[in-house]
């Protein structure tokens, strides 16, 4: 019975599908795509944001006063491009397709047009919406910038196993260096819609489904996706959509060296004023370490390390959706990170579950009652 209620028991495969429930893949996607390329934003004063992305760990290669990319130490196209507007917004990712004909086959099969993108990117896109309205490009062909030096990984002493002789311990405080991104994750009013959407059109797999306690019947209510690349391990997710009262970003997680530089990026991040939502800990799905914080914009922003790979072989696993089920180790989670911190953000929040309500969606009353049991596990 204690493995009934240990949130750290059976953490995977274990907890495999019932009989009649989602495959979480689909039987003949469009394309498979092969990772996240980039995210856009856009945000009013970029100069500000700047001086939080090298404080958080991100090279900058271009910034115009109008247009800002910024780059992991990985080679390959830049993490996050942000252009200047009136308001801060989320415009939506882009995927980097696994090979070059692969644009032109989604853009035939979805009647979209291939479109060149800027000489500062290189290469082609098409852009097609999700069921929730976002803008979602599928790019190819982009120029790739070379790798720049690493922040190594710390030599460490595991019990008797012994690395590091004669030399202390002393890993800088200083700015962890972003090697590449990671995932983001996206909250849907329309959530079985857009799944089924992006498992169609870019070829995506679920690793882990999560539904609300005592309401397995009705269905997932997250997901957590990877891409398909055969015997190939890819990241544990790319992408995790959400059922949630708006359509709307809700983080986005960059790959650093290991938990030394996480934890001194942090430290670098605290002294500096920088807003701190949650972490540190290690996460159950997907069991990388983790260490969340919010911009100058108020979007949140992952430092994660030592994370899963899975290639396509595994099946989805399934469990219940807890705020205490979120980590394996680490402080509750927080209000801010569960989006129920007084504020205008959880006003908005608020405001959003009554007009969601209202309208035709897969957000309904129990999928709220559910959403507020989690919200208090």
């Amino acid at each position: 019975m204690a493995d009934q209620h240990d949130p750290h028991s059976g953490l995977h495969s274990e907890r495999g599908a019932l009989a009649g429930e989602h495959p979480g893949r689909a039987a003949n996607p469009v394309i498979k795509v092969h990772d996240l390329a980039w995210l856009e934003f856009e945000k009013p004063d970029l100069a500000r944001a700047e001086v939080f992305a090298r404080a958080f760990g991100f090279t900058t290669t271009l910034s115009t006063g109008h247009e800002l990319h910024l780059r992991g130490t990985d080679p390959g196209a830049p993490c996050v491009l942000v252009r200047e507007g009136a308001r801060s917004k989320f415009r939506g990712p882009a995927f980097r397709a696994a090979a070059p004909g692969d644009v032109l086959r989604l853009a035939d099969a979805t009647g979209r047009k291939v479109t060149g993108l800027p000489g500062t990117l290189g290469g082609v896109s098409v852009d097609l919406p999700d069921p929730s309205g976002l803008r979602v490009r599928v790019v190819s062909g982009t120029d790739e910038l070379a790798a720049l030096p690493p922040q190594d990984p710390q030599v460490l002493n595991f019990g008797h196993e012994v690395g590091r002789v004669n030399a202390a311990q002393r890993p800088p405080r200083a700015p962890a260096r972003v090697q590449r991104l990671g995932h983001v994750v996206l909250q849907t009013t329309k959530y079985r819609q857009t799944l089924d959407w992006y498992l169609q059109h870019l070829g995506l797999i679920v690793s882990d489904f999560l539904f609300h306690p005592r309401r397995r019947g009705r269905g997932p209510v997250m997901s957590f996706i990877r891409c398909d690349r055969g015997a190939t391990p890819a990241d544990h997710h790319t992408l995790a959509l959400l059922l949630g009262p708006a359509n709307r970003y809700v983080h986005s997680a960059y790959q650093v060296a290991d938990l030394d530089a996480l934890a001194a990026g942090g430290e670098y991040l605290r002294e500096r004023g920088y807003h701190h939502s949650w972490g540190i800990g290690r996460h159950i799905e997907g069991s990388q370490l983790f260490d969340y914080w919010r911009d100058p914009d108020g979007f949140m922003v992952e430092h994660y390390s030592d994370g899963d790979l899975f290639d396509n072989t595994l099946e989805p696993g399934w469990a219940p959706m807890t705020a205490s089920g979120l980590a394996q180790w680490g402080p509750p989670a927080t209000a801010d990170f569960l989006g129920v911190k007084p504020g205008k953000a959880s006003l908005r929040e608020l405001r959003a579950v009554f007009s969601a309500l209202r309208e035709d969606n897969e957000f309904d009353a129990q999928r709220f009652l559910g959403l507020l049991k989690v919200a208090r596990s």
